[in-house]
């Protein structure tokens, strides 16, 4: 279905060109702010006047006068100092409604051109287990991907894990410690948190067993059959903990998306070479450096893109490029989407620029960073247990879903108890993912349980309740004839809902243009709230035939419209609660 304001804003520049004999003049046209103003609302009329030294209300009105008549309007207004006032057609709205009783995929447009385009999200270290820092970045990334091939794209999702490094050294040698004992050490990394944190003690503060972990680094990038046999027990034993997370959360990450730091190991020399050869790389102090001009410090020094240090070892940087060629060669990559956290903005810049300046991709792929902002508690520090610690991820969302099933339980405790832990679980996951969604993506925000799992503002669980109280209405009616009805406009409350409804593919389009889906959910809580001014001002069950049927038939349209938006968040819906 085609997006209303991109519409009206071809159809009125090319009519402003028209006038204005000016090829390249452009209105530019938004959902008016007020219902006085109409539906949407054209401007740039002034700008044009300006240039042309005329009158901008005389040229608005030649400007409606060249458009004529049109299906899609009711009529224009000039208004202000060259505004102009769009009041869509009822008769049409009423049509366009109708096509989407079928099936609201219909509401979501297919792009002329799509892309492949590579998602880079979720990435968490296999060392040990998930933390609150991985959330943001998982749940954006997977929202992300949903719009993305809603739109038609072709997205490949890239689980980049880090299970490479001094890290695993440690963690093997300490292993290795404990016992030779396969059984006893699977048994050793059931809570992987408290075992990394004892190896690492044991690291800072004995010596001979750092020596031991360093040697186990070595022989790890060796190829040790023995080291190599320990090293796939902690990947599997993180990737069972991952994949725990995620089915909690609903994330569409499959074991095929993963693409391990490892995986990149036998592609970090060619990365050298090709920097070389393109004359790229600097040795300072014995490493292997790219400087680019464009970046530099504080002092005014270039700053460097170290891919080599000096003992022979590759970084992060040299891993990162190889994925770059990686996906913009073998995976056929238009666009490379980075969904990482706003600190990692300047080794993005680098490695971007050092990526496009070796010809890693070609000068089309389009490399960006979607970075995102902290989690932060009340006190507005990043948000820890009371004694510091980092929080597991798990246990968060345990604790979404307890906290939910008290409050499930205090709303309706005649449900079955299996029911109402359903129930929990939905809302509580939901609302932690919600929170986080409906903030600016580039914001930090405070972590607050009381408005998160709040049934009042722009939460989950208002939402949630909002599609199962249209459920519970659409239950009651007992007329199958209202398939074969039509929508019928009776009343502005029923016309504004019909407007919100078909505003949804301008919404989904802004949300793959600026990567926000902080834009869906705005659009969904303001939906929800029209449908309940509808429901209050037109009766439905009471109304009489045909005005019933158009009625129960937006509220049909309403609450498919709310779980697609739901689904395009990552967010599962109840039929009742």
């Amino acid at each position: 279905m085609s997006n209303i304001r991109e519409t009206l804003e071809v159809k009125i520049s090319t009519a402003l060109s028209s006038v204005a004999e000016l090829p390249d003049s452009k209105a530019n046209v938004i959902i008016a702010s007020r219902s006085e103003f109409g539906d949407y609302q054209a401007n740039g009329i002034m700008s044009v006047a300006k240039q042309l030294k005329s009158n901008p209300r005389e040229l608005a009105q030649q400007v409606v006068e060249q458009l004529g008549h049109d299906p899609l309007i009711d009529h224009y207004e000039v208004a202000g100092p060259g505004f102009i006032n769009i009041h869509l057609s009822n008769s049409w709205l009423e049509q366009r409604s109708k096509e989407l009783q079928n099936s609201i995929q219909s509401l979501i447009p297919q792009v002329a051109e799509p892309q492949t385009i590579v998602v880079d999200y979720s990435s968490p270290n296999l060392a040990k287990e998930m933390h609150v820092g991985h959330l943001r970045g998982t749940i954006i990334g997977d929202s992300l991907v949903r719009v993305l091939e809603a739109l038609g794209h072709k997205v490949i999702r890239q689980n980049h894990v880090g299970d490479w490094g001094t890290q695993f050294g440690m963690l093997i040698a300490y292993l290795q410690s404990l016992s030779t004992d396969h059984d006893i050490q699977s048994t050793q990394l059931a809570d992987l948190e408290v075992f990394y944190r004892a190896a690492k003690a044991r690291f800072d503060t004995d010596p001979d067993f750092a020596a031991t972990a360093r040697a186990c680094v070595v022989k790890l990038q060796a190829g040790d059959t023995q080291i190599l046999a320990i090293w796939e027990q902690f990947i599997e034993e993180s990737l069972h903990h991952c994949g725990a997370i995620y089915e909690k959360l609903n994330i569409k990450i499959q074991p095929s998306d993963l693409r391990a730091e490892s995986f990149y190991n036998n592609r970090l020399q060619g990365i050298i070479d090709d920097l070389n050869d393109k004359n790229l790389v600097t040795v300072s102090d014995g490493a292997k450096c790219v400087f680019l001009d464009q970046f530099k410090g504080k002092d005014g020094n270039p700053l460097p893109v170290i891919v080599q240090k000096s003992d022979g070892g590759f970084l992060y940087a040299t891993t990162d490029l190889a994925a770059i060629q990686f996906r913009g060669v073998e995976l056929g990559a238009e666009r490379v989407l980075y969904v990482v956290d706003a600190r990692q903005s300047l080794h993005f810049q680098q490695i971007f620029a050092v990526a496009h300046e070796a010809g890693f991709v070609k000068e089309t792929c389009k490399l960006e960073h979607i970075a995102y902002g902290t989690m932060m508690g009340k006190d507005g520090r990043p948000f820890k247990t009371r004694s510091g610690d980092t929080i597991k991820l798990v246990d968060l969302l345990d604790e979404a879903s307890r906290r939910a099933f008290v409050l499930v339980s205090d709303k309706n405790p005649d449900l079955d108890n299996a029911l109402r832990q359903k129930i929990a679980e939905t809302v509580g996951i939901g609302a932690v993912k919600y929170a986080d969604l409906s903030k600016n993506r580039t914001s930090d925000y405070i972590f607050d349980w009381d408005s998160m799992l709040s049934f009042e503002g722009n939460t989950a669980p208002y939402l949630l309740y909002a599609y199962a109280r249209i459920k519970s209405i659409l239950r009651k009616q007992e007329d199958t004839s209202v398939s074969s009805s039509n929508i019928i406009i009776t009343d502005n409350a029923e016309r504004a809902l019909i407007i919100k409804l078909l505003q949804l593919p301008e919404v989904l389009q802004s949300v793959a243009k600026d990567y926000l889906p902080s834009h869906l959910s705005t659009y969904l809580y303001e939906l929800a709230g029209i449908f309940m001014r509808f429901y209050e001002a037109c009766p439905i069950l009471k109304a009489e035939p045909p005005i019933k049927h158009s009625r129960l038939l937006l509220a049909e349209i309403t609450a498919n419209t709310l779980k697609e938006g739901l689904h395009l968040l990552g967010l599962e819906t109840l039929e009742q609660m």
